[in-house]
């Protein structure tokens, strides 16, 4: 019996709980959100749409799983009226509602469901704490500037988190360069990078940080920040001399090609003991 099923999105999240389950011995299955793989190796995935979530939840109990992990980015999908069963029709005023009040609010509305299925949620970092570094830098060097952007982008984080906005800023100087907003991370280093006028191949002194922190408040079963190579790569075209977090509210997803990644382009990565309040 697989006692545990992966809600997953895109992403290498998901494959990283598959194979920490895996290495576990720990049955469990995959279930997508229809038209949006996982590319989670092995069993075919459990694919259910969100019109009929009701039926998909009823058939997870039947299965005997106890306990679901989200993992994974998920756009949310177009929605089709006509496919709703009765039930998962009575959900649909909470989820607006939730919905309305931003991604935090939604994903605790998610989560709540699940556990009116009597499913026990847990957090990616419970399953593969191996992911979440400890506090300390990983790579590269830190300069007095370095530390200042990063008190200073700490605080506008936690301030734009409060409001349920995003979780990632980019400060150089001291100045605040982007917030990260609805289209993600990526789309705010592309920001950074044309108007800072870098182009490839142009050699420009780097500069400034990308921080990253979880909301405050947040649950952090969900949601986490994460951290890849290709943030790295990405940072570093849009000129940053390198990355920070909090620490212990961060997934590196392939700590070994992330380092790499850093050292290559002579960032740093520091995993930053959260301030005291």
């Amino acid at each position: 019996m697989k006692q545990t099923a992966i809600i997953a999105g895109q992403g290498a999240l998901p494959r990283l709980i598959a194979a920490a389950l895996d290495g576990r011995g720990e049955g469990y299955l995959v279930a997508e959100v229809e038209g949006f793989p996982s590319g989670v190796p092995g069993e075919r995935p459990l694919r259910f749409r969100i019109e009929r979530l009701v039926p998909f939840l009823d058939h997870l109990s039947r299965e005997g799983v106890r306990r679901v992990v989200l993992a994974g980015a998920l756009r949310r999908p177009k929605l089709e009226p006509e496919l709703f069963d009765p039930r998962t029709a009575a959900l649909v005023p909470r989820l607006l509602g939730a919905m309305q009040a931003g991604d935090d609010a939604a994903l605790r509305e998610v989560i709540g469901i699940f556990e009116q299925w009597d499913f026990t949620v847990v957090a990616a970092q419970e399953v593969a704490p191996e992911l979440v570094p400890e506090p300390g830098l990983l790579a590269g060097e830190l300069t007095d500037q370095d530390r200042d952007d990063a008190e200073r982008a700490a605080g506008i984080a936690a301030a734009l988190g409060r409001l349920d906005v995003g979780q990632g800023v980019v400060v150089a100087q001291g100045l605040c360069l982007a917030v990260e907003t609805l289209p993600g991370t990526d789309a705010m280093l592309d920001f950074v990078g044309l108007n800072r006028g870098i182009r490839s191949g142009e050699f420009l002194p780097a500069s400034g940080l990308l921080y990253k922190a979880p909301k405050p408040g947040q649950d952090r079963r969900v949601d986490l920040p994460a951290l890849g190579p290709e943030t790295v790569d990405r940072a570093a075209r849009a000129g940053l001399a390198g990355i920070a977090w909090e620490a212990g509210g961060l997934l590196l997803l392939d700590r070994d090609a992330t380092v790499a990644k850093a050292q290559e382009n002579r960032m740093f990565l520091w995993s930053r003991p959260a301030d005291r309040p």
